[in-house]
């Protein structure tokens, strides 16, 4: 049986500017719209696709011409060179033969339904009929825009040093989410800036209602550059992030989904800063770049980050009251480190200034709401360390 070791994971003081600052009520304003530099919603792309693929779970994936994608549309963008792969491959691990079997492959719902050619981009279409519709939802106290209060999180973090990456096997669940303006995210963050107007980029798998649709489990990405008091953006919804992947679509449901006792089903990805020319790269699998975020986006992030992040993220306007909320992080259950029946996050990694992939030298757990959703670290008897994290939300001790 394998114990958790707590030597060395400490909470320093700094992480109060690391992370508990950063994603505590900053008496923001969260009826303000949150629309970067006021063009959240870039022109209808449909009108450059190429092709149209119907899939099985009702979504329609646009196959758009990648030069005329809707995130050239930003004004920081105007006239970019769309950089198709990176410059450097920082991924030099191999996977050892005896981890394999364990590392079972997910793949998306839509390439069951076909395949977008290369020189084009898949793209979900949104289920809203306009763009008026979609800017006047993103007015709302919705998780499109809303990104910063009301949230509870179970991590493992890491600061001190400057990161050019950051990257985990996520193991990939459909947790429930109670409402429709609610979501659970299973992902890997780096930060970067001060806690009351830090840049942050993520990258991992989300149910969220509120912007997809639906309660199914989608791959997804986020970023702001002011802790999400003005921007913030998932997936394409707004200009800023450069697709380069004809395979992977952002926001597309993934498949197979891990169930108790069966196949630990989960995704790799990696977020990372091509030396060359400083834009953040991510890349899902081992091989498939999918995009990235130019470097005119950020102001600190681009020279790397203060911070990384592993775990989960509820997003909830009822934390820390009574009633609390139902909605589930990982799979509903708290850490199981024994039967991996919980949210967990495997091979982290991080990329340090000199490209060197490896576990940092020292992490931290942190829960924000402990009896709600909790977090583990183990170190002790496994090849490799590991975290756990997840919770029901509403429980006996979480009333």
């Amino acid at each position: 049986m394998r114990r958790t070791n707590f030597k060395g994971v400490i909470i320093f003081l700094g992480l109060t500017v690391c992370y508990v600052l950063g994603e505590a009520d900053l008496g923001l304003d969260t009826t303000k719209p949150k629309i970067l530099d006021g063009k959240n919603v870039p022109n209808n792309p449909t009108r450059h696709a190429v092709k149209s693929i119907q899939s099985e779970d009702g979504d329609i994936i646009d196959c758009i011409d990648i030069y005329k994608q809707p995130s050239l549309d930003h004004p920081s963008l105007k006239n970019h060179i769309i950089q198709l792969a990176p410059s450097y491959n920082p991924n030099m691990e191999e996977i050892q033969t005896s981890e394999q079997p364990l590392r079972s492959v997910t793949s998306q719902v839509w390439q069951k339904s076909g395949s977008c050619p290369k020189g084009t981009i898949p793209v979900v279409r949104r289920r809203t009929h306009n763009d008026d519709e979609l800017l006047s939802n993103s007015r709302k106290k919705s998780p499109l825009t809303v990104h910063q209060r009301n949230h509870s999180k179970a991590i493992l973090l890491t600061e001190g040093y400057n990161y050019a990456g950051v990257k985990a096997d996520i193991k990939v669940w459909n947790p429930h989410v109670e409402s429709d303006d609610e979501y659970s995210t299973s992902r890997i963050s780096l930060r970067s800036g001060p806690w009351y107007d830090f840049e942050s980029v993520e990258a991992g798998w989300a149910v969220n209602p509120g912007v997809y649709g639906d309660r199914q489990t989608r791959l997804f990405i986020y970023w702001t550059v002011d802790a999400s008091k003005k921007t913030g953006c998932f997936d394409l919804t707004c200009p800023g992030f450069v697709q380069t992947s004809h395979e992977i679509a952002l926001g597309a449901a993934i498949y197979p989904i891990s169930v108790f006792r069966g196949l630990p089903y989960q995704i790799t990805l990696f977020i990372f800063k091509d030396p060359n020319t400083n834009n953040l790269w991510v890349q899902y699998g081992e091989r498939t770049n999918i995009g990235y975020w130019p470097p005119k986006l950020f102001k600190t992030l681009t020279y790397g980050a203060e911070c990384a992040e592993w775990g989960g993220d509820v997003y909830s306007s009822k934390l820390e009251q009574v009633p609390h909320t139902e909605t589930q992080m990982g799979n509903g259950n708290f850490p199981d480190y024994i039967d991996g029946n919980s949210g967990y996050m495997k091979r982290m990694r991080i990329l340090d200034i000199s490209l060197n992939l490896k576990f940092p030298e020292w992490v931290g757990t942190y829960a924000d709401e402990y009896w709600c959703y909790q977090s583990q670290y183990v170190s002790d008897y496994v090849v490799d360390p590991e975290f756990y994290f997840g919770g029901p939300g509403r429980n006996d001790l979480c009333p």
